[in-house]
């Protein structure tokens, strides 16, 4: 089968044809649900506990009320119940403010359906949510129940939904889980930029590994999120130690923690104080001949693309090289 480029990027799935901003992830979920009556049922269930007749529902996508905002989803059957979807793209959710004034819509504050909901969605898992942000100190915001959702559960959903659905209605959930997968990732999976860090052999307080053992053993590496290091996981990441750069790997997945414990079982059990990319490395690759660390500090963090950092005899001349490109 011939491969699909569109603006440089492979296209996995019809959906990605629409992008990866968040309106356009949410038309996306909006066109699956009104076209797969299992998914938008086995949906509502999870959220409300509501077994609708999917043929009564009517999906919303970008409703515009006066003084109360654009809300990305909104599902109802007029008459038991009301869900109001917010979609975020990444590890974050919508602030408080944003759902109060939701909260105030008309379709809340001049109806009396038995259920009114409040949805958050994003990457965050519900743990993570009720932890860490909006959730930690409320379930409802003005008589509405609040509540979230993670872009996994979505997947999983529609995942659910094939059984009874039919065969059209099965291709549209496996695109739309393939355009998930991707969202999930939040990788530029065409991207052949390299992050390249430097390694210790000091040990994390209270860890019996060190940070290279980390990688080398576990492969797995962890590091901050934003505040000069990446807000969103890069596709490849470089280890450099010993003055040479020692390993390159794809970043297979990625999770976000402040727990750094529930992911990696050697490291020390307690909160941090902000939040930290936890990656799953893949095989490494290894370069053929010896690269040196060249003129960078012996912290510091660069990027450079892939074959530069296996061709170029320095990762500052592979850095200096990329950024000419």
């Amino acid at each position: 089968m011939s491969v699909l480029k569109s603006y440089g990027a492979t296209v996995e799935s019809v959906f990605d044809l629409l992008g990866t901003k968040e309106n356009d992830i949410t038309l996306s979920i909006s066109w699956a649900l009104a076209q797969c009556p299992a998914f938008l049922k086995n949906l509502i269930a999870r959220i409300c506990g509501f077994q609708a007749n999917p043929d009564d529902v009517t999906v919303y996508n970008q409703q515009h009320e006066s003084d109360h905002g654009i809300t990305d989803i909104e599902i109802t059957d007029h008459k038991e119940f009301h869900i109001v979807i917010e979609a975020k793209r990444g590890w974050i959710v919508p602030c408080k403010a944003q759902l109060e004034q939701y909260s105030l819509k008309d379709c809340f504050t001049k109806t009396t359906y038995p259920r009114k909901n409040i949805v958050t969605l994003s990457e965050c898992s519900e743990e993570y949510v009720r932890t860490y942000k909006t959730y930690a100190d409320c379930n409802e915001i003005n008589g509405v129940e609040l509540s979230h959702l993670s872009y996994k559960e979505i997947y999983k959903l529609a995942k659910s939904s094939y059984l009874k659905s039919n065969h059209k209605q099965k291709n549209l959930l496996n695109e739309l889980c393939v355009y998930l997968e991707g969202i999930m990732t939040m990788q530029n999976k065409d991207s052949n930029w390299v992050y390249v860090v430097s390694l210790s052999k000091n040990h994390p307080e209270g860890c019996l590994l060190s940070y290279i053992d980390i990688v080398n053993k576990l492969n797995k590496y962890f590091c901050p999120v934003g505040n000069g290091w990446p807000k969103e996981p890069p596709n490849y990441i470089a280890f450099r130690f010993e003055g040479r750069l020692q390993s390159i790997h794809h970043i297979e997945s990625y999770t976000i923690e402040r727990n750094l414990h529930r992911v990696i079982d050697e490291m020390p059990d307690f909160e941090r104080d902000a939040d930290h990319f936890v990656f799953q490395l893949g095989p490494a690759i290894v370069p053929t001949k010896t690269v040196k660390t060249g003129n960078i500090y012996p912290n510091g963090r660069v990027r450079a693309m892939l074959d530069t950092l296996l061709t170029c005899d320095t990762v500052s001349e592979a850095r200096d090289v990329s950024q000419k490109r």
